[in-house]
């Protein structure tokens, strides 16, 4: 029943972001954007994680290049079968090479074996996350494959969260219109430390 209104609920609010006006994606990404980089979270973390968007998602690609002028090491997904790690991207350059998948969205190749994989380095410090739907209080409702809540089994278990030595945040990042008042979630649904939004 739950995997039923997940999918009633995924299709209604990708109707919602679609329904968005042009303008009003570019003003939002923007806002979140500037709310980002004025939080701490962000301002202490060097180590971070961020999706590349698709058209219907908060435009992420300013974003990363401001993160890569202020030196930041930045790594990003790439999807194999269904399984996602993430990689490390060098500069705008770098990005600009990547190849075009079928969601058409910049990835790197996940053969690449040369690109740091931080599962096999160091921890991450801020992982930046995409979905179809949030809550304010943290719930995200992803697109269905479980590709971050896989990663983050994974992640976790090599990096458990731990405030004393080492905390990795998660924060969504969201257009107002995938703002809910609540999620249908289960046991291996992941709980963000905060949604970035123009709410």
């Amino acid at each position: 029943m739950q995997n039923q209104s997940k999918v009633l609920l995924r299709k209604s609010i990708k109707k919602l972001i679609q329904e968005i006006s042009a303008e009003s994606k570019i003003k939002q990404s923007s806002d979140v954007m500037q709310k980002l980089l004025n939080m701490p979270e962000y301002q202490n973390s060097n180590r971070i994680s961020i999706f590349l968007s698709t058209e219907n998602e908060i435009n992420t690609i300013p974003l990363l290049s401001v993160m890569l002028e202020q030196n930041k090491q930045m790594f990003v997904p790439t999807y194999s079968g269904n399984a996602m790690k993430m990689v490390k991207l060098h500069d705008m350059k770098d990005y600009e090479k990547l190849p075009v998948t079928k969601w058409k969205i910049k990835q790197p190749d996940s053969d690449d074996v040369s690109r740091e994989n931080p599962l096999m380095t160091a921890p991450l410090d801020l992982i930046l996350m995409p979905g179809v739907a949030f809550t304010l209080k943290g719930d995200r409702l992803g697109h269905g494959m479980g590709y971050y809540d896989k990663f983050l089994s994974d992640y976790f278990k090599r990096y458990p969260n731990n405030e004393s030595e080492h905390k990795t945040h998660l924060i969504g990042l969201a257009f107002k219109e995938q703002i809910v008042e609540e999620l249908p979630t289960d046991a291996l649904d992941w709980t963000l430390d905060k949604i970035v939004t123009t709410n």
